[in-house]
């Protein structure tokens, strides 16, 4: 962030910088441009997953969901198919103390790796007395250009079934630590939506559509308001929907949009949804409520060379500040980590990962996590999962529950 005193000289100041910004936007939307050669994860072996425990309650559920996936993958482990690899040091303490986002020895481990499961790191608010460094996420997401964040919701009881597909390294978010302010008198920050950034994220909502059986994509903005850069989304939005002729395309704008989920009678007949990176952020957090709570949430972050797979929820400090951690809710890096498998092309394993947490969140309950004592520990649900998840008849049961619906 830039802090400048009003004055001519400032404006000046003020000039130059931005003109910096732009140049560093222009390189940026060239180098990626350039980087369109996809890696096809289910060919690969072997391959290498990286555990990142990150801050708060993050390593203590990824903790158990490394013990969830050893039981579930050890045929695959034991074939030698897949290397888990402990990646440390992701810490808010240590990015503080390094002024760093990601420290370079952590990330060269990163890179190192092919797919990462990641726990939930903290970013330092503004004006809370902390040094202002930029979301580790953030970096990770523009180093790794990992450019689509995909995020489903299913509501079985309801025939919710909810894809969202979220730009993931433009909008406020590539240079929301980087706006001037003008000492106590105003703030500028700075929005960035590109026509590539965009194409990239709509053209993969749009085929994962059709090679899935859905028939709408809905593109969520506000371009009535910002007209420049969520009119170049909604342009491109557009001009793709053109190739899918078999496809509904419509938009919504996101204040309408976020009420539309509310809406009962309605919500369930949305299917895909194709959104700039705040807006997503903030939808899928509500969808997420409406599943069963963020924390049940899981998240991909996709690009061309690397995948990043994680809860969508955030670390929790306060939990381990009253010693609760041990309650924390696994469902949602659970669920990343289901969508990593089907990634990597283990899609028989994906698919029982789902329906061992649909039995578990949506139908039979046995045992629940509230995040405190009265709930389950973190170990019991997973022991839980583990449970279903080696029921031979696990398919015949999932059905039972679903011909109840």
């Amino acid at each position: 962030m830039k802090i400048l005193k009003p004055s001519n000289d400032s404006i000046e100041e003020a000039k130059k910088y931005f003109e910096n910004l732009v140049i560093q936007q222009f390189e940026r939307i060239e180098k990626i441009g350039t980087n369109r050669e996809f890696i096809d994860f289910t060919k690969l072996r072997p391959i290498k997953i990286g555990f990142i425990g990150g801050d708060g309650i993050g390593p203590y559920i990824v903790k158990e969901t490394k013990r969830f996936l050893n039981f579930l993958l050890k045929e695959e482990i034991e074939k030698g198919n897949l290397i888990f690899q402990d990646i440390e040091g992701l810490t808010i303490e240590r990015r503080i103390r390094e002024m760093k986002s990601v420290p370079e020895d952590v990330l060269q481990k990163i890179l190192e790796c092919n797919v990462l499961l990641k726990g939930p790191t903290t970013t330092p608010k503004a004006g809370i007395g902390v040094p202002n460094i930029e979301s580790a996420n953030v970096t990770l997401r523009k180093i790794l250009d990992l450019f689509a964040n995909v995020r489903p919701v299913r509501v079985p009881q309801e025939k919710i079934n909810w894809i969202f597909f979220r730009e993931n390294t433009e909008d406020l978010y590539t240079l929301g630590s980087q706006g001037i302010e003008f000492e106590s008198v105003f703030g500028i920050d700075f929005r960035v939506i590109s026509y590539f950034g965009s194409y990239r994220i709509i053209k993969m909502a749009f085929e994962y559509a059709k090679n899935n059986g859905f028939n709408r994509v809905t593109a969520v903005n506000k371009a009535n308001v910002i007209k420049v850069t969520d009119g170049i989304f909604l342009k491109v939005f557009y001009d793709v929907a053109k190739e899918y002729p078999e496809i509904q395309a419509d938009d919504w704008f996101i204040d309408i949009i976020t009420a539309k989920l509310l809406d009962k009678k309605r919500r369930n007949e949305f299917q895909v949804f194709v959104l700039p990176n705040l807006f997503g952020d903030i939808l899928t957090d509500e969808a997420a409520e409406i599943q069963g709570g963020v924390g049940t949430a899981g998240s991909a972050n996709i690009g061309t060379k690397y995948a990043m797979f994680e809860a969508i929820h955030g670390s929790a400090p306060r939990m381990v500040e009253e010693n609760r951690h041990h309650y924390a809710d696994p469902s949602s890096i659970i669920k990343a980590s289901s969508m990593m498998l089907e990634y990597i092309g283990l899609n028989d394993l994906s698919k029982r990962i789902d329906m061992a947490l649909d039995i578990a969140l949506q139908f039979e309950k046995k045992v629940s996590v509230t995040g405190r004592s009265d709930g389950a520990t973190t170990k019991e649900f997973t022991d839980y999962l583990i449970s279903i998840i080696s029921d031979k008849n696990l398919e015949q049961r999932y059905l039972e529950f679903t011909k109840l619906l």
